[in-house]
């Protein structure tokens, strides 16, 4: 037994001791025998501690209680083979941790024994498969001559035959005499073609075979064997790679790696393999070490010598050790199994005991064919999370790791598990590989490399608005109109729906805005209805003045169905409303423009203009300008009438809701409109502008007219150009501004006059003569009318 299935030996009968619930009122005890590999060593060990005392004698015993319950071991099937022949004679229940050979599953045989490991035809099946899986099919085996290399290496040939893979060669070496063979087996190494490599031999074995391999060109073999993470191996020789293990499944043993701190040389100094792993663990060297892979490691330049008083707690205890090690986990696993026997023993209702007459063993003097009644039956669940359980045949189930041994620097080693073998089959986590291009992940498309094979590709995102869903996929998928891509391009998510909203910053700033503009233009209306006797209410129209400021409150109001979700309703009502409100507005404007022109042409002599200027015939052009403008859009909503629609590529990630307009033209010939008429008020008030009227507006329509053609002009290119909400968000300013022109521009300098200049009555200006003198008036005017101009006609000027 190695050092460190000793100590885990040891640990778990500690363990159970501390148990207050698990076996309660008994406390094991045990005895370690080391065998050092001999068959009559371990021999002499069972026979003295079957008599207990003198000198071993078959047949005869001289222990009393407590009685001594079962034997844990051997490691090697060589020696577990002499010993379960000896103790099946007594009935005396003996569980191995790691041998493995066929021939112990006969229970004619060896009626006593049981393993918590499977046996040898288990694990050639499972070489069979990984060779299989790898597609390996031309391999070598190098067995020991011996019962358990014989066996094995029978069982893996007729496995490798039933799968259909080629032996190149199948190599035995006595395992007696192998350190003299050594290094004739690696000559023959050299010379093989078979990469794979099965190799079934102990642990000693295998470390002179490494050793004989060092310094050779054996590159590209790969190395096939159970149990690789030996720690005498592991620890001796770390420069081990490419490296197959299939291996006995693993466990890890709770506060073992304590136990481990607190580990002294001094306990044990006849184990080498303690003195090389306090070598490894604190970076000394021994004098001089019995192992061949350490021959000739003495004392080495710039190394401190190891003392043995070193302490391991403050130390990182090698995982390898502490935990990894299958046959570690295995004697920690035999002696619970042999505690939870003993349990079911002392548990047993004595009315209904399996033994004779319903009887129950004493706990105190039980035979041992009693307690390996209770081994064959115990059923418990282990650390690495598998039922530990024994077959008819004193087997474990098949339950294997696929290890893979790795070099890292600086020359240490370690194991990787790529995979699991089972009753169910080969289940790989992690393979070696050799492929020409890496998978592409998912979000990644191929694109083939021109002029290499098909193999060869290269991995492309896809585009926006495109998935791949899996690995490798030669083309990606477009997604529904309605999503769009995630941020990793492998999943379509909904698109959100976008419109301009009241909640929203700027939908809260066009309705602060319009309702406030809105709010204004019926304050400036009382002001002119309650002055409406005042000159400058009455001098160009007030009908008119009246229509414009209603026509300029609608215009401001109408900016509001551009916010909310687009709807059928709305979406007609939009444009026509603003396009007929604004007309309004603008053929008032155009009528006050030519009211002005038309006074000065009027009051020459024998002129007909004076008949165009009556009041009901500027109304009647504003409303005919206004059904010219009502007429484009009933012939627009009945041909092609404007419609709710979803915009779902300008923005990625969102739906755009949005009106479309139907008739474009339609749309434009509205605007065209407005801007005609907006041309002919700003031509006309410009060339009005020095008229000497008294209360002559040509000034402020023509500024007023700049201001919205300006605006329209700017509109037209930012509109073109701008998608979603921006170009909602544009038209709604545009509105906005230009109506706010039109009121600050015409109507805010006629109510600075009519509230704070003298109640609108007083009038000054300054107007210059054709003949460069001045003409300085002041008037208290009762009325105002059209013919105010000819009443100044001829007056002589003061000097």
């Amino acid at each position: 037994m190695s050092g460190g299935v000793a100590r885990a030996f040891i640990f778990a009968i500690e363990e159970i001791n501390r148990e207050v619930h698990f076996l309660p009122n008994l406390t094991l005890g045990f005895s370690v025998w080391d065998s050092g590999n001999s068959i009559s060593k371990a021999l002499q060990g069972i026979g003295g501690l079957l008599k207990a005392q003198g000198d071993p004698v078959p047949n005869y015993s001289c222990r009393s209680n407590p009685p001594l319950s079962a034997f844990v071991g051997e490691a090697h099937s060589s020696l577990s083979i002499p010993m379960a022949r000896w103790l099946g004679l007594y009935k005396f229940p003996q569980v191995s941790y790691a041998s493995s050979v066929v021939s112990l599953s006969d229970k004619t045989q060896f009626p006593s024994f049981l393993r918590i490991i499977p046996n040898d035809q288990s694990w050639s099946h499972g070489v069979a498969l990984v060779l299989q899986y790898f597609g390996w099919n031309w391999v070598g085996i190098v067995a020991q001559d011996d019962d358990f290399g014989n066996q094995a290496s029978y069982l893996l040939s007729d496995e490798l035959r039933k799968v259909g893979i080629c032996r190149e060669f199948l190599m035995n070496i006595p395992a007696s005499n192998f350190h003299k063979n050594f290094q004739s087996v690696a000559r023959i190494m050299g010379t093989v073609s078979a990469k794979a490599i099965v190799v079934i031999l102990n642990t000693f074995s295998f470390s002179l075979m490494l050793k004989g391999l060092s310094g050779r060109d054996v590159t590209g073999k790969i190395w096939i064997r159970r149990n690789i993470d030996d720690s005498e191996i592991a620890l001796s020789c770390p420069n081990i790679s490419q490296t197959l293990a299939i291996s006995r499944q693993r466990g890890k043993i709770p506060g073992f790696s304590e136990f481990l701190g607190h580990l002294h040389v001094d306990e044990t100094p006849e184990n080498d393999y303690i003195k090389i792993f306090w070598e490894k663990i604190f970076g000394c060297k021994w004098p001089t070490l019995g192992l061949p892979c350490l021959s000739n490691r003495t004392e080495v330049e710039g190394s401190k010598f190891c003392t043995g008083k070193e302490h391991l707690q403050d130390q990182t205890i090698s995982s390898l050790i502490s935990n990894a090690l299958s046959e570690t986990y295995g004697a920690y696993t035999a002696v619970y199994s042999i505690a939870h026997a003993l349990q079911d023993l002392i548990s047993c209702d004595a009315r209904e005991g399996p033994f004779g007459n319903g009887t129950c063993a004493e706990s105190w003097d039980f035979q041992p064919w009693q307690l390996l009644y209770y081994l064959k039956k115990v059923r418990f669940w282990g650390h690495h999370g598998k039922e530990v359980i024994f077959d008819p045949n004193g087997d474990s189930p098949a339950a294997y790791d696929i290890l893979n041994g790795q070099e890292t620097p600086p020359k240490s080693f370690s194991l990787v598990n790529i995979g699991v073998i089972d009753t169910t089959g080969i289940r790989m986590t992690y393979a070696p590989h050799s492929v020409c291009s890496e998978s592409c992940l998912p979000g990644f498309s191929q694109i083939p490399r021109q002029g290499w094979p098909h193999c060869c590709f290269d991995c492309r995102p896809c585009p926006r608005g495109y998935i791949a869903k899996k690995r490798d996929m030669e083309q990606c998928e477009k997604c529904p109109e309605d999503q769009y891509s995630n941020s990793h391009r492998n999943h379509c998510v909904p698109k959100a729906e976008v419109f301009l909203t009241y909640e929203e910053p700027m939908g809260m700033a066009v309705t602060c805005a319009a309702v406030s503009f809105s709010l204004l233009m019926v304050f400036i209306l009382g002001v002119f209805v309650r002055h409406r006797g005042f000159p400058i209410v009455r001098a160009n129209n007030a009908v008119l003045s009246y229509a414009l400021l209603i026509s300029l409150a609608l215009c401001f109001l109408s900016s509001l169905l551009f916010l909310s979700y687009p709807t059928k309703a709305t979406c007609l009502l939009r444009q026509t409303t603003f396009g007929t409100v604004f007309i309004v507005a603008i053929s008032s404007i155009f009528s006050k423009t030519i009211t002005v022109v038309f006074a000065f042409q009027a009051t020459r002599p024998g002129s007909t203009i004076r008949r165009w200027m009556r009041p009901r015939i500027l109304n009647s052009m504003v409303f005919i300008f206004s059904s010219i403008q009502l007429t484009i859009c009933v012939i627009w909503l009945g041909t092609s009438a404007p419609f709710p629609a979803a915009d779902t590529h300008s923005q990625p990630g969102y739906i755009i809701i949005e009106c479309n307009e139907g008739s474009v033209i339609a749309f434009y010939c509205v605007l065209g409109y407005m801007g005609f008429l907006a041309l002919g008020s700003f031509i006309m008030a410009f060339l009005a502008r020095n008229l000497p009227d008294t209360y002559n507006e040509a000034k402020f329509i023509t500024f007023s007219m700049l201001v919205f053609c300006s605006v329209w002009i700017s509109f037209l290119p930012t509109y073109q150009s701008t998608k979603g909400k921006a170009m909602v968000a544009v038209e709604v300013f545009a509105i906005l501004a230009s109506s706010a022109g039109l009121l600050g521009c015409i109507f805010v300098p006629k109510c600075y006059m009519i509230l704070f200049r003298l109640n609108g009555h007083t009038h000054k200006w300054i107007k210059r003569s054709p003949g460069g003198t001045k003409e300085i008036h002041l008037h208290t005017l009762p009325s105002a009318s059209c013919s105010s101009a000819s009443s100044r006609v001829g007056r002589k000027p003061i000097k």
